[in-house]
């Protein structure tokens, strides 16, 4: 993993550990899994987000919208497990 994708990769999971509060007030989490070589962040739900049907949405409205306006290089946020 180059440098650059190191400094990434921290970048992202910095912006995971600022949107868990807000997952883990609801009985949730989120785990940071990888970054794809096509800027696809890996995430993995759990607790009460890994069945909640409004997970999807939480994802990509809540924790997506934060990654790719802080890192607009960022192509999307996807679970691994819904």
């Amino acid at each position: 993993m180059s440098e650059t994708n190191k400094e990434l990769e921290q970048k992202v999971k910095n912006i995971i550990d600022q949107v868990r509060p807000y997952l883990q007030q609801d009985g949730g989490d989120i785990k940071f899994v990888n970054i794809t070589d096509d800027l696809v962040v890996n995430v993995e739900l759990m607790g009460a987000c890994g069945a909640c049907p409004y997970s999807t949405m939480t994802l990509k409205n809540g924790v997506e919208s934060a990654v790719k306006k802080a890192l607009p290089q960022i192509k999307s946020v996807e679970a691994i497990n819904l």
